[in-house]
């Protein structure tokens, strides 16, 4: 067995060539992270994210063009609302981390906000972990770190992160606050807009959690000030999600738990570390550049198999694609994934049909016995209107 740099260097060259000659690898940022999670089955799109290709060119080049992705109209809002929100060095979001998630602590007055400037992605996250460290080296004080840069490691390269904000409580610990323009109506939002910022915070979440495990390897004595030990600080996985209350643009906060998203995506993450047995079983000469012809390109993507939902449309760029495929293969899973989950192995809808016919199936099998029984009662129903 090679030794692992030359395994992790054969693995970047074999992801290099599947992206094409010259291509620049597309970084992973943290709403990539969080599509993978939402869909962990999909080899598709995990080998796709590995290599660092462009998917809204290749959805293109396929003829396939994305419309994933947010108006100009919402962006510009959605920044409006985030700087009203930490106005004033952020009172009024330290108020509402207060309010929700940690009533105990003293009011955040006086807040420490550290400047995070730093050149390019790389000193950015070096200033952030330098500012962590004199957040945990100064109990007590309520930190607010605006649009820090966190590194987390994906198949051995690093993905650079940035959340809205990480909040360090006096005790030492630290909540992600994500901040959405889309409303708090009545105290509640659209349940698949929260789900997607779920899972969007437990990326920043798992990048902290590895940053303080960082911290807490330390030898005493070399991380805080004047030579006081550092011991790893608590990663809170209740994160702070802030929306405009109803239809103003006032600020409304929601504490949301993300431990099941975190593990979700951890697991997503750690398959993304084994990227290179979906790599292996490839075809040789296998490559997804956008510049290839478009025959070429489609078998290339079809050589990956994809699992397709209807969510993926509002998670990734190629979901027109896959599910175009998806629909002329006749699979049960463009149908969404509770109806797959209740077919069994019914993969397709002539194959559902058939059952229902029963000219095909087990019938002891579930699922065959309840799609005879509903066509059974469908032609009862039709029978009776006609009388």
């Amino acid at each position: 067995m090679p030794p692992p740099r030359t395994r992790g260097t054969a693995l970047r060259q074999r992801l290099a060539e599947l992206r094409g000659p010259d291509v620049p690898a597309k970084a992973l940022d943290a709403r990539a992270l969080a599509a993978l999670a939402a869909n962990p089955g999909c080899a598709r799109r995990a080998i796709l994210d590995g290599a660092g290709v462009n998917k809204a060119a290749l959805a293109s080049a396929l003829g396939s063009p994305s419309a994933f992705g947010q108006s100009q109209f919402a962006l510009t809002r959605g920044n409006a609302f985030e700087a009203k929100v930490k106005a004033d060095g952020g009172a009024e979001l330290l108020r509402l981390v207060h309010d929700r998630l940690d009533r105990s602590a003293e009011p955040p007055v006086g807040a420490r906000v550290p400047d995070l400037t730093a050149t390019g992605p790389r000193g950015r996250t070096a200033r952030t972990e330098l500012e962590l460290r004199e957040a945990a080296a100064h109990p007590g004080v309520w930190t607010l770190l605006d649009h820090p840069m966190l590194a987390l490691d994906v198949a051995g390269s690093p993905a650079f992160l940035e959340p809205d904000a990480v909040v360090v409580h006096p005790d030492g610990s630290w909540t992600v606050v994500e901040i959405k323009s889309f409303p708090l109506l009545d105290g509640s939002a659209d349940p698949a807009k929260v789900g997607a910022a779920a899972r969007q915070a437990a990326v920043y979440v798992l990048a902290l959690e590895e940053l303080a495990a960082r911290l807490d390897a330390e030898p005493e004595g070399d991380a805080g000030a004047e030579g006081t030990s550092v011991s790893a600080p608590r990663v809170r996985h209740r994160i702070l999600l802030v929306c405009p209350r109803d239809f103003s643009n006032q600020p409304a906060a929601s504490a949301v738990d993300i431990r099941k998203q975190r593990a979700v995506t951890a697991r997503q993450l750690a398959r993304l570390t084994r990227i290179e047995d979906i790599a292996d079983a490839l075809p040789e000469g296998t490559c997804f550049s956008p510049e290839l012809p478009a025959e070429a390109l489609a078998e290339a993507v079809e050589s990956v198999p994809a699992t397709y939902a209807p969510e993926c449309l509002s998670a990734c760029e190629l979901a027109f694609h896959c599910r175009s495929r998806s629909r002329e293969a006749g699979a049960v899973t463009s149908l969404g994934r509770p109806v797959r989950a209740e077919l069994g192995g019914l993969t397709t809808v002539e194959d559902v049909l058939a059952a229902a016919r029963g000219e095909a199936g087990d019938p002891d099998d579930p699922a065959v016995a309840a799609l005879r029984r509903a066509a059974a009662l469908r032609a009862e129903a039709l029978e009776a209107a006609c009388r």
